[in-house]
């Protein structure tokens, strides 16, 4: 039977040894399928593995149709940033702790990625936000995220003040430790662990999540994704933009940072049996299926 995917680029866990053998068994199974396999150039140099062909991210966008992560969340994190422009579809053998993002088990890798060879797969969009910011009128910064952008304070522990506005709409003046912007996928990150709402991926919402108000009726707001978001730094000497949990960038006072929905979408390959509910019970250990 024809591969549904031809040639299958592997992107492992940066700076993890304990990649390379997984990466040899999942290369020699693909191969042995007749698909062409390309290894992303950090992971090959971090695990030793290059006995397929070597590329960047770049190389990846304009050559392959399909990409496996092998890694955690932050490692498909890092892979969807950097291919969600060449629309290459990503899907994640998890070898982190939680990974909300990674579907298929390390056990059951190449039954999985056989029944994807098969066609029995679904295709999923995920929003992603675009954020840059601005500094006396001057864009000094600019960044996309799968999961959340995030201002909040910094080493000296001190409450920041934010001013947020939405479409040019006033919300509220925040004090806290920071606020959260997060897409639905990011829903299940930082933001739910500050009491954000889980958001179910095909809704199209992004949710604003203080952190540590210090007035406590400030709640996390649910609005829709098509909506323009502002966060002005009031005040706060030593507060800092994170993407996706990546340290980005220290702000100054009347720094403001602009979020909206990206024009792009990262594609998310899914195995037979997936199911977005029964992830949320394994990973947030709910209750079992009724008998």
């Amino acid at each position: 039977m024809a591969s549904a995917f031809k040639t299958i680029a592997l992107i492992g866990r940066y700076k993890s040894r304990d990649v390379a053998e997984p990466l040899r068994m999942l290369g020699a199974f693909l191969a042995g399928r007749g698909c062409s396999v390309l290894i992303e150039q950090d992971t090959a140099a971090e695990s030793g593995v290059d006995a397929f062909p070597v590329v960047d991210f770049a190389g990846i966008g304009t050559q392959a149709d399909l990409a496996v992560v092998l890694g955690g969340d932050g490692t498909m994190l890092s892979a969807a940033r950097a291919l969600a422009a060449s629309n290459v579809p990503l899907v994640g053998v998890n070898q982190g702790r939680l990974g909300f993002m990674t579907d298929i088990a390390l056990e059951s890798m190449t039954a999985k990625m056989a029944s994807i060879l098969n066609g029995e797969y679904a295709l999923e969009p995920r929003t992603m936000l675009a954020a840059e910011v601005s500094r006396a009128g001057r864009t000094i910064f600019t960044t996309t995220a799968l999961n959340d952008v995030v201002v909040s304070k910094g080493a000296s522990g001190r409450l920041i003040e934010l001013i947020v506005r939405i479409d040019g709409q006033f919300v509220y003046d925040l004090r806290s430790d920071g606020l959260i912007v997060a897409t639905p996928t990011g829903s299940t990150a930082y933001a739910l662990s500050s009491n954000g709402p889980i958001i179910q991926p095909g809704v199209p919402a992004f949710a604003l999540v203080p952190i540590s108000p210090h007035t406590l009726s400030n709640r996390p707001i649910a609005v829709n994704d098509g909506c323009a978001i502002e966060v002005a730094l009031k005040h706060g000497t030593d507060a800092r933009l994170q993407c996706d949990g990546q340290p980005q960038l220290d702000l100054q006072e009347d720094d403001r940072l602009s979020a909206r929905r990206s024009a792009h979408a990262v594609q998310l390959v899914h195995p037979p049996g997936y199911s977005y509910y029964a992830m949320l019970r394994e990973k947030l250990h709910w209750s079992e299926n009724p008998l």
